[in-house]
């Protein structure tokens, strides 16, 4: 006779197995780092979900606050981070990444990911599907009881994402505004530029992916002006608008300048696209100036806009 499955037991015994397999008891020594799997955590929120609210981070990760204070306070001691007060509520804290802490917590990803390929390298495409699909589903069963909640991150570029930028840059507006091939061209020679004379201590930027599915870009460069970064490339796919991805990059982008020590960040757009205005607007851009041009086949008034930081 088949005994019955005691659902504690196993939950118990899977949690043992699962975090025994990740080495999440000794995670510092799988992924060769000097950083604990908290504070691993922390440093990935400040990198790719564009929290930086000392109180958001410990609400997200259910740290405790001293726990999270002192953790803090050695991460600024090695330089990974900056804590000042909010710009929104002087009572918060906001906590921003240095470069090295960019650096530190893109290091801890690459090790993560290694780690994760390695330990999926000898498991069939079949049962990594069941694997993946299992994993879903435990996480539907133990959440709230209510939809899924649409999972935003940002991360860094990987390759093929400048492709993909490109692409859905010319196909997002060829079908919203009609522009034509003089836009892809102009893409695909910011993104040129980018790639071959990138400077990682002044310059990033950043996919934001909804579930898993890369559906957003932007881009903080040097600008010809002395002491100024440029925004660009701000894109965000029509079936992902709604859950504040635009805004989300565009803080990212806004923070990283403020970080690395610009006066100012600046941004080239047109009147016709009038959320990514609101965005702008939003987050304290004022415009500048505005011009009427004919490009992309259209009809159009560029607008010249400008955050003082």
């Amino acid at each position: 006779m088949q005994t019955e499955t005691n659902p504690a037991q196993e939950i118990r015994a899977f949690n043992r197995f699962y975090t025994n397999r990740i080495g999440a008891l000794d995670y510092s020594r799988r992924l060769h780092t000097p950083y604990t799997l908290t504070e691993a955590r922390v440093l990935y929120e400040l990198a790719h979900t564009g929290r930086t609210d000392a109180a958001d981070l410990r609400a997200e990760l259910s740290v405790d606050a001293g726990q999270l204070s002192r953790m803090l306070a050695k991460f600024e001691e090695r330089g990974l981070v900056s804590r000042a007060p909010s710009d929104r509520d002087v009572r918060r804290q906001r906590v921003e990444l240095t470069a090295a802490g960019r650096e530190a917590a893109a290091l801890l990803e690459e090790r993560a990911r290694e780690a994760v390929g390695e330990m999926l390298s000898g498991v069939a495409a079949e049962d990594r599907r069941r694997l993946t699909e299992a994993m879903r589903t435990v996480r539907e069963v133990l959440g709230d009881g209510q939809e899924p909640r649409a999972e935003v991150r940002l991360r860094g570029p990987r390759a093929g994402d400048l492709g993909w930028v490109i692409q859905r840059n010319a196909q997002v507006y060829a079908a919203e505004f009609g522009w034509n091939e003089e836009y892809e061209a102009l893409v695909a020679r910011i993104l040129a530029d980018f790639a071959v004379g990138f400077d990682a201590e002044h310059e990033a930027a950043w996919v934001a992916e909804l579930n898993g599915e890369p559906v957003g870009w932007v881009m903080c460069v040097k600008d010809e002006a002395p002491g100024a970064a440029r925004l660009r490339l701000l894109l965000v796919e029509p079936g992902a608008r709604g859950h504040g991805i635009g805004r989300r990059l565009v803080d990212q982008c806004v923070d990283f300048a403020r970080a690395t020590g610009y006066r100012e960040l600046v941004l080239w757009t047109n009147d016709v696209l009038v959320a990514a205005r609101r965005i702008y607007q939003g987050a304290g851009f004022e415009l500048v100036r505005q011009e009427p041009h004919h490009s992309f086949g259209r009809d159009l008034v560029g607008q010249d806009w400008r955050l003082l930081l």
